[in-house]
Parts: C-alpha cells; structure tokens; sequence
C-alpha cells in the first residue's frame, strides 16, 4: 500500500508526458482517438485546420453575443458604444486571446501543465479548470431550458402567448403549467410561462421545491449531446462544429430579413445603432467598464478553453493570423446579432405601442420572455420560434465542449499513462457527475443557483486570472522569451511588428484588467434575481466557491517555493524558473533553444516527484 503527499500531487500535475506514456518494458498503449496522421501521436491533433477555426469561433462566440452585447449597446448610447468596444478589444481581448493559444500551441499542454513555463503560479491552471468546472455545471442548465423551449414550439399557438397555456409539448401535469387567466399587471403572459410553467420557480432560494422533471430530462439529454459530441474528443467534436458553429449565422441572417420586413423594426434598429447614438456616453467610465467586461467575457478568455483547444494544434501553426480571425469574428458576429434581436423588439414595441426601452432586455429576460414573446407575434410564429432556440441550443453547445475539454484534457495531461486510450470514459464520467451536481439548478429554486454561481464563478475570478496569467508570462517568465517562443512557430518577426504586442504585455493590459478589477470589486452588490434578494446563506456559499476556486494559487505558489532548495531568495526564483522538461512537446521542435529531451532525464524528473514514501 502507498501513501500520497503533496510532492506526488505536483509530480503528477507536471508529469513530462513524452516520457511516461511509456511502461517500463517499453510497451505503449495505442490511443484510438489518435489519427495516423497526426504530428502529436501521444495527445493528437485536429484533423484539419478548418475543425479547429470553426472550434475556437464556436466557444468565443456563445449566448453572451445575442443577449447581452445588444443591450449592452443599446445602453451605451447605441453606435458611440462601438468606439470602446474596439478599442478595448484592441487593447485587451486580441492581446490576451493571443497570448492564451500561442501559450496552449507552444507546449501541446492543457491549462495546468502550460505552467510549467512558471511553477510558482500553477495554481492559476487549476483555478482555470475549477472555474470552467463550476460553470458547465449551470452552462447545461441554460441550454437545458433552451431544449424546453424547443419542443414547447411545436404547436400553435406559441404556449406563452395565451392566457391558459395547460398544454404544452412536454405533457406536464396541468396543475404545474396553467397560467392564471387573471395574471398580475405589469407581468406579460410570456413572462408568467418563465416563471410558473417552465421553471415552477419558488419564492426564493429558501425555499428549494421539487425536481421540475420536465427540466431535469432536458439537462439530461443536453448532457447526452456534449457527451456523443466529446466522446472521441476533438477527433469527433471537430465534426459536430461543422454545423453547430455556422448554424447561428445562417439563424441570424434569417431573423434579421424577417426582422426588417416588419412594421417598427427601423424603430428598433436605431435604439440599437442608429441615429439616436448618444457620444457624451463616452465621458461615463461605466461605459468603458462594460466594454471591457465584454470583450473580456466573448472571448471566453483566462477560462482555460483556448489553451486546451490550441493544444491540439500542429506546432507551426500561425497561432497570430488565427487569434485575429477569431477576435474580429466574435465581435462582428456581436454587432450582427444585434441587428437581428433589435428589429423584432422594435416590431414588438410597435405592436404594444410601447418604446422600444421598455421591452428591451439582457440575458434570461431577452433569451426566455421578451423575444419569445416577440416571435409569438408574427405569422407562422412556431417556425422563428424553433429557428432560435435551436440557434441558442448550437451556441452554447459550442462553449459547452471547450468547457469539458478543459477538464479532460487537464485529466489526461495529468494521467497520461492511465487515461491514454480512455477518452470516451472520462468524457461520460465527467458529463455523468456535472449532470448529478447540476440537479440542484432544476429545481423550484435552480433559477436562483444559475444565477448565483454565475455571479460568483464566473465574474471577477477570470480577471484575477487572466492579471495573473499576463503578468506571469510577460514579467516572470519574460515577455521577450515568450515572444522567441512564438517566433519558433509562426517564424521570425520584426521588432516594429511586436512593437504593440510588448507595449499590451508589459502595461496596456495588465492596467486595463487592473482597473476592471478593482472597479468590480468596489462596484459590487449581493445578487438578487429580479426583485428577489439572496439569504444571508446563498451569499456566504457564494464567496465560499470563490473561495475554493482561488486558493489554490496562494497554496500550490507556497508549496512550489517551500520544496525548492537553497535560501529563501533561491527557493523564490527557483519557483518563478521553467522546468527542466519546459518548452515544445515533440524533441523536434525543441531546437537549440531547449535542446534535446532525454527520455532518462525526464524519468529522473518524475521519479524524483513520484510517490514518496512506502507501507
């Protein structure tokens, strides 16, 4: 029988994989999710450069692009909001974005093993995973409710649009799902469906209520779908994106024809971006501050997914060129989707006589009640109906298998020898586990986790990250090594050319987040849902998993510094060095730089952080 410690933890965290994929008697177990033509036989790369692209544009481009930028613009002063919107993505999102998947493609490593670039801050790879972790759970639930939607389209008419709405596609018992014929002022029919038919939500979060079933069968078969899609990894997943990263746009342009054929849609159009832009925005810093938040958010950067994904790439791949197709992409898609959500409130606004301020909305509001409400207005109201929730289910099918592939590629970097040819089994264990520990999210009070963990774990953690990550590399590391590291792949630049990308490593951008950061923590207020206020209970559980998520940094920073030897100065810089194993995955792209990986050095490495002591 053996006996762990903390040492073994981080030997198995920074196991060189190159050398331990392979038993004693040099014996190796073939991976079927590897194909014949891979550059990488042990981890394997994607079958094509378009899987890949498609892949990152489809987890940078999620639910955030419909609901949220729309609103945001609107509010902002419609077009002027654009001006720090580019500018922060300029500043902030396409450096960082860059960083993250030149980072992934360098090493071939998911989110942990990248750190051993700068051991004292591996913490911030585990942060990254739990923090991925936390939101799949509550992620599956949204596009869970999306799936609801889906089939409570397939009848006419629309079941929000009535005032007795006791049949629906799903056969729930009438008792749970009939809307009072006397519904409250001031409440819309769409939005009594929300609450009382799809969520059957409670008062608040004291009060948890039963499994709503027809929603937890929903998470079920969400989970079905992100586990077939990620049961050969990126090998099957890069086939699915084929269609789940190109069916919103064809969606989008649809709603947008339809949208504009309408009877108030130009009204619409100009709250959004029009002639009503307002510029004196621009001297609110609050305006900046979304902007930024934003950007940051899209591009689902400092979550791990974009190292995960970029580590499956081949070596030479131009990790630059890419970052900036996806980045323009991501935001275009934002400005497009905008357009097409804003000329059917606008029609909606018309047909209520109302301004277009009072029906326009962000986030569940817009997804679940203001634009199914808006559909139900139209003619052959169950076809646009179907059409968006099957776009909402694709876009966050996408971000949802870069989120899972964060936490199996860290599984299977961490236990190559094991997980190798077990791929498929960590995906279903995975889905199986997130899906039990997201039951909670569908119960009467599962609206109010969703928010609760979206608030907590998804909010300013991925900034404490992301200031880390960048000063890490930038500063620790050394932004002109970084920079080297790049040259091995995309080749030599000129210093004009990095010019910009040393002025956003060394200040641009770590001041930008520091400011977010420290304007979040200041600006913050304990959640509600609505007019509903949190127990004092549900804010502690909150700050309890941020808790859990970022203490790993100080604890494995402290751990990395305690096992190095020498002085206290020596044992600090010994922490902030590279591993021995740093650098390129395959020995033949390690060049002179990192020179030759003996296979008996990286065994010495591993032994010397494997099990220590023995009964």
């Amino acid at each position: 029988m053996r006996k762990y410690d903390l040492n073994n933890i981080t030997g198995v965290l920074f196991k060189n994989s190159v050398a331990v994929e392979k038993d004693k008697d040099g014996s190796n177990n073939p991976d079927p999710h590897v194909g014949h033509e891979d550059e990488n036989t042990d981890r394997g790369n994607w079958s094509s450069k378009r899987e890949y692209m498609l892949s990152m544009i489809g987890y940078a481009v999620g639910l955030g692009n419909v609901w949220r930028f729309p609103y945001l613009a609107y509010k902002h002063g419609g077009g002027a909001f654009l001006i720090p919107y580019t500018i922060m993505l300029a500043v902030a999102g396409l450096p960082l974005f860059f960083m993250e998947s030149s980072f992934g493609q360098f090493c071939s490593q998911g989110p942990i093993n990248v750190w051993k670039a700068v051991p004292i801050l591996q913490g911030v790879g585990i942060t990254m995973m739990l923090v991925s972790t936390f939101v799949a759970i509550y992620y599956n639930v949204i596009i869970a409710y999306s799936i609801y939607y889906l089939f409570a389209s397939f009848q006419y008419p629309l079941p929000w649009s009535v005032k007795n709405c006791s049949s629906t596609a799903l056969n729930v018992t009438a008792e749970n799902q009939t809307c009072q014929d006397d519904f409250s002022a001031g409440q819309s029919l769409s939005e009594k469906y929300w609450d009382e038919v799809a969520l059957q939500r409670t008062s608040s979060m004291n009060e948890t209520g039963p499994v709503v079933w027809h929603l937890a069968l929903c998470l079920l078969l969400s989970w079905i779908l992100v586990g077939a899609a990620l049961f050969k990894g990126i090998k099957s997943s890069g086939k699915v994106v084929y269609f789940t990263a190109t069916f919103p746009y064809l969606v989008l342009l649809i709603l947008l024809i339809r949208g504009a054929t309408l009877e108030g849609a130009k009204d619409g159009i100009e709250f959004y971006i029009g002639s009503k832009s307002n510029l004196t925005k621009l001297a609110d810093a609050e305006v900046w501050k979304d902007a930024a938040t934003q950007i940051f958010f899209s591009l689902s950067i400092a979550w791990g997914g974009l190292m995960a994904l970029s580590s499956y790439n081949k070596f030479y791949n131009n990790c630059y060129q890419d970052s900036l197709i996806v980045c323009v992409t991501n935001c275009g898609t934002s400005i497009f989707a905008g357009f097409a959500i804003f000329s059917i409130l606008g029609h909606m606004a018309h047909v209520y006589q109302k301004p277009v301020s009072e029906v326009a909305n962000a986030g569940f509001g817009l997804a679940f009640i203001a634009y199914p409400d808006a559909l139900s207005k139209l003619p052959i109201s169950p076809l646009w109906s179907i059409l968006f929730f099957i776009m909402l289910i694709t876009l966050g099918l996408d971000s949802q298998f870069a989120g899972i592939e964060v936490i199996t590629t860290c599984f299977q970097d961490a236990y190559p020898k094991v997980l190798k040819s077990k791929r498929g089994l960590v995906t279903t264990t995975v889905c199986i586990v997130l899906f039990l520990l997201g039951l909670p999210c569908v119960t009467g009070a599962g609206i109010y986790w969703v928010n609760l963990i979206d608030t907590f774990c998804a909010g300013w953690i991925l900034l404490v990250a992301g200031l880390l990550e960048v000063m890490g590399l930038s500063i620790l590391y050394g932004g002109n090594r970084f920079i080297k590291d790049i040259e091995m792949m995309i080749g030599a630049k000129s210093s004009l050319f990095w010019l910009w990308w040393r002025a956003c490593w060394f200040f641009i951008t770590p001041v930008v987040l520091s400011i977010i950061l420290v304007w979040s923590l200041y600006t913050f207020t304990s959640p509600t849902y609505g007019s509903v206020a949190y127990p004092d209970w549900g804010i502690s559980l909150g700050w309890c998993m941020t808790a859990f998520c970022l203490i790993w940094i100080p604890i494995l920073a402290t751990w990395n510094v305690y096992k190095a030897s020498g002085g206290p100065w020596q044992r600090i810089k010994a922490a902030c060095s590279p591993r021995e194993d740093w650098g390129p995955y395959l020995e033949c792209h390690r060049g002179e730089r990192y020179g030759t990986r003996g296979v008996a050095d990286a065994n010495i490495f591993v032994i010397s952080n494997k099990f220590t002591t023995r009964l």
